[in-house]
Formats: structure tokens, C-alpha cells, sequence
């Protein structure tokens, strides 16, 4: 097997890194992937105008030109089709378009689909009416074979899927039929038939985005969407892995502008969307989902915020008053931490081992946020963190840059932790 469009997994959920190799001649295709000599020009843009047909056919609401490319002798593939188009048309895209990233190569394919088959990897552009606030950017791929009369059909959905990066084809509109509700600036999904779970999620939700706005430093203009379905595998977020099916009760989830590979290594990051652990759904209520806004509004940011921030950011917003929240006895709360885990700690908790000491890494993180807050302000605190997640590579960048805006540096942090609450 020869692939030409190699995909690497990247260290964040539904992240993913694409990477080039040598293109073959135009004009024919690869020898050993055993298939006849072809037009390749011809054959890219008979495969963009189907899926170009298919975008619209969503946009337009058009379910017999959306299934017309697909291969109606694999009654379970026509089936899946049904069910994508049946949750697509829930969304309710602004904008959606699919395009070829790279042929792939694999001798076992082409014998199953004939002499034709052509392997591809694809990349959906979309953007959610009132929730996306630019296009943003997934990965899928498709096996298409020509038909006698020189047109391609559709022939798999999920050849690549076991090659492609972690969350890809696993977005909420693949898995199975769904629910949609919406309210402004909010989406949730459910799985059909729990129209309960979606109203109680919407109006959680609804508290939760207008607290994060009100409280996240500079304010916030993006939507929350949440995923609560009963698979436990959804755009990256695997809640089938022991530790997180137990423990866990959400996740944000990176969505990108660009896939990683295509401008940065990293990909640039657009947004987030959360998803629910199903096994811990009715533990889930609107402070926990303020705690993942607060990282859906951070996410744009950049991958480079000392975890203890990231964390300490969420759990500080999760914590302030909101509506439909009973307050927090936060004074009562300061001096526990102080007593139970400051008392006991080194230092600021560690990116390696924060989730692996999570009971204590959590409350340091709110103590080391309040402080910040309480002391320089939100404005300050928000400045900070966008430039720590820009460019916070290194400990001395780290340093450098909490040095600039604050006059110390992490462990001066910690030290300052230590005075207040010996005062």
C-alpha cells in the first residue's frame, strides 16, 4: 500500500496534521496500485462537481440530488446517506463545501471496487448559521468508482476511516439520527427522541454562554454548542477509555479555520465544541458548562497556556455568580484550598502531571486565578492569557512573558500564593 497524502494525529482532540508526499505524473495513475492508465484532470473535476452537488443538495434541501451520486445497489450505504443528509439539513449551514485533499492508494480496495476505484481524502468546509463565527474545517474521505457511462459514484464512506486523524468522521451529523435544538448563540445535539435532555442542555446552556460573555475578560461573541449523545466517541472525545468515562463530565473539542498542515503545524484554531460524557449527563449543569465556554472562548487563542492557566481561567468564570446557579461560598472556599493543597504544594501544578493529580491541580489553578484577578484585574488577566497561549513555547518564554505583564514569573507566582495566605 502506497498512500500520497499522509495523515499524522495531532496531541489535541479532532487535531490532525497533513503532510505531502512526491506527486505522481499527471495523466496516470500509480502502477502499483494496479489501476488502468487515466485522466486525472478529468477525473478531479467529475469528482468536485459531485461533491459539489451533494454540498448544495444539503443547502438546498434536496435529498434525491444529495443520494443521486451514491451507489444504490449498497442499500447500507444509501441508508447512512439518508441519515447524513436527514441531520445535515438540522444544522442549518450558511455556507458547505467539500474538496479533494489527496488520492490515496490501497490494493485491497481497488479489488473490492474494480479497476476504477479512487480513494480520496476530503476536507468539509462549513459554517453553522448563527453559531460558527468564520468557516471551519473537517476531514472525512470517500471511495468513488466510474460508472459505464464515464460518471463516479459514491461506493464507501469509511475505507479511510481507520487512517484518518483522531476525530475525524466522527462529527455529531455521523452518528446515527440526531436532534437539533437551537436557541441564540446556542446548539445542542441529542440523540432523536430526547427532546427533554435537549431543552434542559439548551437552557444551561443559555445561562452559561451569557455568563462566560459577561465575565470572560473583553468579553466573548461566540456560541456554545454542546454534544450529548449516547455514543461515547465523538470528534475526538473517547469517553470509552476507562479514567474518562468514570471521572469526566465534558470536553471542548478544537475546531479549526485551517486543518493543521495546511498553514501552521498546528492548525488554526477557530473554536470549540463540547461534548458530553454520556455515562455523566445528568451530573452536567450550567457551571460546567461555563467551564468549557470559558475554554471554547480561550481556544482561538493558541495551544501554549501553562495548563494550571487554562484550567484555573474556566474553573475561576465556572465558580462566579450566574443565573439559574445557586453562589458559591467562595471565602469559605479560598481557605480550604489554602489549607488543604497550598499548604502541601511546591509549586503551580505541572502541564505533565496536572490531570494525573487533578484532585488537587484543579483547586490551585481557581486560587492561582482569583489572586490574578483580585490583584491586577480582568483586562490584565485576559492579556495575559492570550499572550501565553500565542507564544508561551518554552519555560523562559513563560517566564518572559508573565515577568512583562505581571513582575514575576510562575514560581513568583507560587511564592505570592503562599504570602496571602500566610497573611
Amino acid at each position: 500500500m502506497l498512500i500520497s497524502l499522509v495523515l499524522v494525529a495531532a496531541a489535541v482532540a479532532g487535531g490532525l496534521a497533513l503532510h505531502h508526499s512526491t506527486d505522481h505524473s499527471a495523466g496516470t495513475a500509480d502502477a502499483a496500485a494496479g489501476t488502468p492508465s487515466v485522466d486525472l484532470a478529468a477525473r478531479a473535476a467529475a469528482v468536485d462537481q459531485v461533491l459539489k452537488r451533494r454540498a448544495q443538495a444539503v443547502l438546498n434541501g434536496n435529498a434525491k440530488e444529495f443520494l443521486a451520486d451514491v451507489d444504490p445497489g449498497d442499500t447500507e450505504l444509501v441508508s447512512r446517506q439518508q441519515t447524513l443528509y436527514t441531520n445535515l439539513r438540522q444544522f442549518g449551514f450558511a455556507k458547505l463545501a467539500y474538496q479533494q485533499l489527496g488520492q490515496q492508494y490501497d490494493d485491497g480496495i481497488t479489488q473490492k471496487y474494480g479497476p476504477s476505484t479512487y480513494l480520496v481524502a476530503v476536507a468539509m468546509t462549513y459554517q453553522i448559521s448563527g453559531i460558527d463565527l468564520v468557516p471551519v474545517r473537517a476531514m472525512l474521505g470517500y471511495t468513488f468508482t466510474q460508472r459505464p457511462n464515464g460518471t463516479w459514484m459514491l461506493v464507501s464512506d469509511s475505507d479511510l476511516d481507520k487512517r484518518l486523524p483522531r476525530g475525524s468522521h466522527q462529527e455529531a451529523w455521523d452518528e446515527g439520527l440526531v436532534l437539533v435544538k437551537r436557541a441564540p448563540r446556542v446548539l445542542v445535539v441529542v440523540d432523536k427522541g430526547q427532546e427533554a435532555l435537549a431543552d434542559r442542555l439548551v437552557t444551561m446552556s443559555v445561562s452559561a454562554v451569557k455568563a462566560v460573555t459577561k465575565s470572560w475578560p473583553g468579553g466573548w461573541n461566540g456560541s456554545g454548542v454542546v454534544i450529548a449523545l449516547d455514543s461515547k466517541i465523538v470528534r475526538g472525545a473517547d469517553y470509552s477509555q476507562p479514567k474518562n468515562a468514570e471521572d469526566a463530565l465534558a470536553m471542548a473539542t478544537f475546531v479549526y479555520r485551517t486543518l493543521p498542515g495546511e498553514v501552521t503545524g498546528a492548525g488554526e484554531r477557530a473554536d470549540s465544541y463540547v461534548v458530553v460524557n454520556p455515562r455523566n449527563r445528568d451530573k452536567v449543569d450550567a457551571r460546567t458548562l461555563a467551564h468549557e465556554f470559558t475554554h471554547v472562548a480561550t481556544a482561538p487563542y493558541g495551544p501554549y497556556a501553562p495548563r494550571w492557566l487554562v484550567e484555573g481561567a474556566a474553573t475561576y468564570i465556572e465558580f462566579l455568580p450566574m443565573d439559574g446557579a445557586k453562589p458559591l461560598a467562595l471565602a469559605q472556599y479560598r481557605q480550604d484550598v489554602r489549607t488543604k493543597y497550598l499548604a502541601k504544594a511546591k509549586s503551580l501544578p505541572a502541564d505533565a502531571t496536572f490531570f494525573d493529580q487533578a484532585g488537587s491541580s484543579y483547586p490551585l489553578s481557581w486560587l492561582a486565578l482569583d489572586y490574578l484577578f483580585n490583584r491586577f484585574g480582568g483586562t490584565e488577566v485576559g492579556t495575559l492569557y492570550r499572550e501565553l497561549a500565542a507564544l508561551g513555547t518554552t519555560q523562559p518564554q513563560r517566564d518572559r512573558i508573565m515577568t512583562e505583564h505581571l513582575g514575576m514569573t510562575e514560581a513568583g507566582l507560587f511564592r505570592a500564593l503562599k504570602a496571602a495566605a500566610a497573611a
